[in-house]
């Protein structure tokens, strides 16, 4: 089985070094044959993980491939997947955060299942903490009911909304999901050429969502793999989900992202409803958390982006329509 590896690195060039590392090992499987894709998103990485390549040896199986641009994280997939599938047509892609490194096992894990479940398109991983917890976490597709419960932050409404919570807490044995973390995702090539790739009018963020969110409409299934486990040191690609950081001023992509998300899947009369309920339930939500006196639990400045960036406004009502790699 032929495994094209795509890693997209961003100012991430120590931790792309230490992923390509745990990979290394795992190329003594005698099922796979591992190859891998590093591209620089135009971030001046390419020089030190250069360096990295050929002081480890690891020529003959890395391949470096620097983009003119930096199109966000789909755009520098999409980039890595054209430059592997030139080489050769793989029998299976898997996506890499370069902030995570596989255990052992974890690469052949994700074959085996998908080589035994036709139906399955999308497989993921098991998450570990960097102090070695576990994260048993995947996704539901982001709704109007989500919106609610994710907005109020309420436990009586938590518990009645718990089938429509995105986040959902999973057990040990394989599942199957809405969608995956991006940091470890394993894709069939026949899925992939259904859906064309990733949508790069995402920058970042929503965008593993909407990969899943278009192979659940072509047929292809979605599943969570927990006896393949990855290491994944969250935020450090971004910032953004540095739990250690406390809450922090979400970039303006990540509205553009979520706004692209909610008017493509329900069109523009249900991202308008949508964005209506959603700055009510923040709304009641951030009360609630000043009046408790947890105002430094708050995100700053949420709700103001929010509205900015809302859909109920007619400027923000143009989206392009998808444009991915086409295989």
């Amino acid at each position: 089985m032929d495994i094209a590896i795509i890693i997209v690195s961003y100012r991430t060039a120590e931790l792309v070094i230490g992923a390509v590392r745990s990979i290394a090992a795992e190329r003594a499987s005698p099922e796979i044959r591992i190859r891998v894709v590093v591209v620089d998103n135009a971030s001046g990485d390419a020089p030190a993980i250069c360096a990295a390549v050929a002081a480890n040896g690891w020529s003959d199986w890395v391949r470096l491939v620097i983009a003119p641009r930096n199109g966000g994280f789909g755009y520098g997939n999409n980039l890595g997947i054209a430059h592997a599938r030139a080489q050769a047509e793989p029998s299976y892609i898997y996506l890499l955060n370069p902030d995570a490194q596989v255990r052992p096992g974890a690469i052949a894990g994700l074959v085996r299942f998908l080589e035994t479940h036709p139906d399955a398109g999308i497989a993921g991983s098991g998450i570990d903490n960097s102090d070695g917890s576990e994260w048993p976490i995947a996704f539901r597709f982001p709704s109007l009911l989500s919106e609610i419960e994710s907005g109020l932050r309420f436990g009586p409404v938590s518990r009645v909304l718990r089938r429509w919570t995105v986040a959902q807490r999973m057990g040990s044995s394989p599942q199957r999901v809405d969608w995956v973390c991006g940091a470890s995702m394993m894709i069939r090539p026949a899925a992939l050429a259904a859906v064309g790739g990733f949508d790069e009018n995402y920058f970042l963020y929503f965008e593993e969502t909407d990969l899943c969110q278009r192979a659940a409409r072509a047929g292809f299934q979605t599943w969570y793999v927990p006896d393949s486990r990855v290491m994944h040191i969250r935020g450090q690609s971004t910032g953004v989900t540095d739990m250690t950081l406390g809450p922090r001023r979400l970039p303006a992509y990540w509205f553009e992202s979520r706004r692209r998300y909610f008017a493509t899947r329900f069109g523009t009369g249900g991202g308008i409803a949508i964005d209506v309920i959603a700055l009510l339930a923040n709304s009641l939500g951030t009360l609630k958390e000043v009046a408790l006196g947890r105002r430094r639990g708050v995100v700053p400045h949420f709700l103001r982006d929010l509205l900015r960036f809302s859909v109920l406004w007619k400027r923000n009502r143009s989206l392009p329509p998808v444009r991915c790699l086409r295989v």
